[in-house]
């Protein structure tokens, strides 16, 4: 067994909360509140931005031109494609995109981007993909499930976000992200490993927590001004 076949095993029951969680079977569906849409259009905006920048934290890590090239390949997609599936749920909540962009992060947001950030920051290159794998592979699994289990065409409200998902985009990420930290994984301590499977569950965690976020519409617990918009 590899070495991110093992941290999947670990995850099992966490990927298995997700997949039951009320606004991913509101995907399957075709059911979320509006305001369950915009709330996690918006924030999703704000953690896509956080992980285009560790993409650059990750590249000034890298030893080798391959590894660089990894993550340049995969930056279009952070900034560009995702939002293809971010404008299918704003059409079905009848917003534009641009008017969801720039707002203030909700607690897991910032919880979840910190996360990334510290672990970016003072963590190896096996670190930092261990940290950012549970993004693509819990998208990945999501859509290929809905795909299989919905198989919907396009009248489905969420097709383009569905079939988005579970198709190849996430499938290249998450096979690049896994094949180089098995590689990785070959050559690190135990103390290591260790590490890249704890930041590992904790991303998968807050995945969880990310869809919970939005469903809820959560919001700090004192409310005061909103603060401008950048």
């Amino acid at each position: 067994m590899s070495f991110t076949q093992q941290l999947r095993e670990a995850a099992d029951p966490i990927f298995e909360a997700i997949f039951q969680h009320p606004f991913v079977q509101g995907l399957a569906n075709g059911d979320l509140k509006k305001e369950a849409l915009i709330h996690y259009v918006k924030q999703d905006f704000e953690y896509l931005n956080a992980f285009a920048r560790i993409y650059g934290i990750a590249i000034s890590k890298c030893e080798s031109r391959e590894d660089m090239q990894m993550f340049c390949d995969q930056l279009p997609v952070v900034l560009h494609g995702e939002a293809h599936p971010h404008n299918n749920l704003c059409r079905v909540a009848g917003v534009r995109y641009e008017d969801l962009q720039g707002y203030p992060l909700a607690p897991t947001a910032s919880h979840y981007i910190r996360h990334m950030l510290t672990v970016a920051h003072e963590g190896t290159l096996g670190e930092i993909l261990a940290v950012l794998l549970p993004c693509p592979w819990t998208y990945l699994e999501i859509g290929q499930k809905l795909m299989r289990e919905v198989n919907p065409d396009s009248s489905h409200p969420f097709y383009e976000w569905i079939t988005f998902y579970g198709k190849s985009v996430e499938m290249t990420v998450t096979d690049k992200f896994r094949a180089r930290l098995d590689e990785w994984a070959l050559n690190a301590s135990d103390k290591e490993k260790e590490k890249m499977k704890q930041h590992f569950l904790t991303s998968c965690q807050l995945e969880y927590a990310f869809w919970e976020m939005a469903y809820t519409e959560e919001a700090w617990p004192v409310k005061i001004e909103e603060a401008a918009r950048r």
